[in-house]
């Protein structure tokens, strides 16, 4: 009864966080199912249940580091640290953005084994492959260079999920492009690693209204906008809620 109780609480103190002032531009955020669950975070439950620190590496190229974003607090990184403090209240909740822009995936890989080595974190979000999917490569070696920092992060005995590429209309080979997020997606099915789907979510929004869509991308109609990075961190925070304790996603209606 008071599990019920305390996941109904999350609930509510995420949707209020999440029903914040209206995006910029024509661009509305709207409710987005962005976890391939594959895996629950339940290691996570219960420091979210007592308190205490909660320590998240979000490691990653661009699209971490924030480029696109007016300032560095308007990155995903420093948006989901904000949602999740005002969903879990008692916890300390502290997101460190270790992105750069320009990485491919095997060069991210070498600093999330250095930053594992030197500090302890309670989860990784591991953001990988877009650029790795704009160059192309050996599909063979990107597919076994997951499954190695996979493993890695499950070595130190750390919770991770990975995100995905992003969407944007002009990838110029959409179905080469598209493989590699299909590699991601299966490497960690077969893994049980969590995926914040990404590119299907922006896909999903793009789809709604491709006008206002414009608005979630940066003038180079690559990198995401503030009101982009704002989107994916709330469809982010509410996919955690739902894999740390079990609780339905909750994401407003309107933003």
């Amino acid at each position: 009864m008071r599990a019920a109780i305390r996941i109904a609480g999350l609930a509510i103190a995420l949707a209020t966080a999440l029903s914040g002032a209206a995006q910029a531009g024509a661009f509305t955020c709207r409710e987005t199912p962005i976890v391939a669950p594959n895996h629950k975070l339940t290691a996570l439950a219960p420091r979210i249940a007592t308190g205490g620190k909660l320590d998240i590496l979000a490691i990653g190229s661009s699209s971490t580091e924030g480029v696109g974003a007016t300032s560095r607090d308007r990155s995903y990184p420093a948006r989901l640290q904000s949602l999740l403090s005002a969903a879990w209240p008692r916890v300390q909740v502290s997101v460190a953005n270790a992105g750069i822009g320009g990485e491919i995936a095997p060069e991210t890989l070498l600093r999330l084994k250095k930053a594992l080595s030197e500090r302890r974190y309670d989860l990784v979000i591991w953001q990988v492959g877009t650029n790795d999917a704009v160059r192309g490569g050996d599909m063979a070696a990107f597919r076994a260079m997951i499954a190695d920092g996979i493993a890695v992060v499950k070595n130190a005995g750390v919770s991770l999920a990975l995100l995905d590429p992003q969407y944007f209309p002009g990838i110029r080979e959409p179905a080469r492009y598209r493989t590699y997020v299909d590699a991601i997606a299966d490497v960690a099915k077969r893994e049980s690693v969590p995926v914040f789907t990404r590119y299907e979510t922006m896909r999903e929004w793009h789809d709604a209204d491709a006008q206002a869509f414009k608005a979630a991308l940066a003038a180079d109609s690559f990198h995401m906008s503030d009101a982009g990075y704002d989107c994916l961190a709330r469809d982010m925070a509410a996919g955690l809620v739902s894999l740390t304790t079990g609780g339905r996603p909750v994401v407003a209606q309107t933003r």
